[in-house]
């Protein structure tokens, strides 16, 4: 399984799609660093701040606005230029998104409205905020800050980042470099996808105790390790707080190395600001 992720790996350096050759760099650390508005955008809320994108500390407070109940790309865009507005931020953009995006297009909508589909998401950030924006997967990005500035830096081998919010995303790395797209939350599990099963939301709305909801990580944790026999797995998202760690982690067991992500709730922000701070060079 590793040799042909590794077959992956080289096909995606060598291929045209920018997005590919951009999340690349980033985790090639080949980027000016530069001060950035990092955005990111989840299924409950949308979170930002200012990074520093040389060292991945946030240079100012973390702003929260709750998603728009619809989260249209125009209910959802409107927020993001309300963002720029409270910084009164003048510069590139960063934003994830609870999506598969390429090209600048979306092309998943698990927990966002069914119209982002399609949607040219870079050009509709940019044009309504009047920047260049800068739009990657939300679990892509968390992963890059983590394996960048977080638990996961200098970490060879394969090491799945999985962000555990409204939904499951994960991002993977060989070697400390992205593949990106793994979209791995969409997984079947007990007859449905793995984050209608073991997210942080089902826990809420079930009223699961961090015992019962731990035992359906752990079975994903299983799946993940059965297919790919990961070196390290890092639990990133809200669960990742210290406080909660508490409650859920001495009932997970695994083969794999198991790390709790160090940058909490803000690697979606760094992640995003970083990858605009790549692609501002191009």
């Amino acid at each position: 399984m590793v040799n042909r992720n590794r077959i992956r790996l080289n096909a995606l350096s060598n291929c045209p799609n920018e997005v590919s050759t951009l999340l690349l760099r980033l985790t090639s650390n080949r980027w000016t660093h530069v001060d950035i508005l990092g955005i990111d955008i989840g299924g409950t809320g949308i979170k930002a701040a200012i990074v520093d994108t040389s060292t991945g500390a946030l240079k100012s407070e973390r702003h929260r606005i709750r998603t728009p109940e619809s989260a249209t790309p125009q209910a959802v865009s409107a927020v993001v230029v309300e963002m720029m507005d409270h910084f009164k931020w003048n510069g590139p953009i960063g934003c994830t998104l609870p999506a598969r995006v390429e090209h600048g297009i979306v092309h998943t909508a698990a927990n966002i409205h069914a119209d982002w589909i399609e949607t040219e998401v870079d050009s509709l950030f940019s044009i309504a905020t009047g920047q260049k924006v800068t739009v990657l997967n939300d679990a892509d990005a968390a992963g890059l800050a983590s394996v960048t500035f977080g638990a996961g830096k200098g970490r060879m081998g394969t090491v799945f980042f999985i962000t555990v919010g409204t939904g499951i995303g994960s991002a993977m790395f060989l070697d400390g470099k992205l593949v990106p797209g793994t979209e791995l939350g969409h997984l079947q599990l007990k007859g449905r996808s793995a984050e209608l099963y073991a997210s942080a939301r089902v826990k809420k709305e079930k009223e699961l105790t961090w015992k019962k909801w731990a035992k359906r990580f752990q079975k994903y944790l299983h799946m993940l390790e059965f297919l790919f026999a990961p070196d390290a797995i890092i639990v990133g998202g809200g669960v990742s707080r210290p406080a909660k760690i508490r409650e859920y982690a001495k009932y997970l067991n695994t083969n794999a190395e198991l790390l709790f992500a160090t940058l909490e709730n803000e690697a979606g922000i760094i992640g995003a600001a970083c990858a605009a701070a790549v692609n501002d060079q191009n």
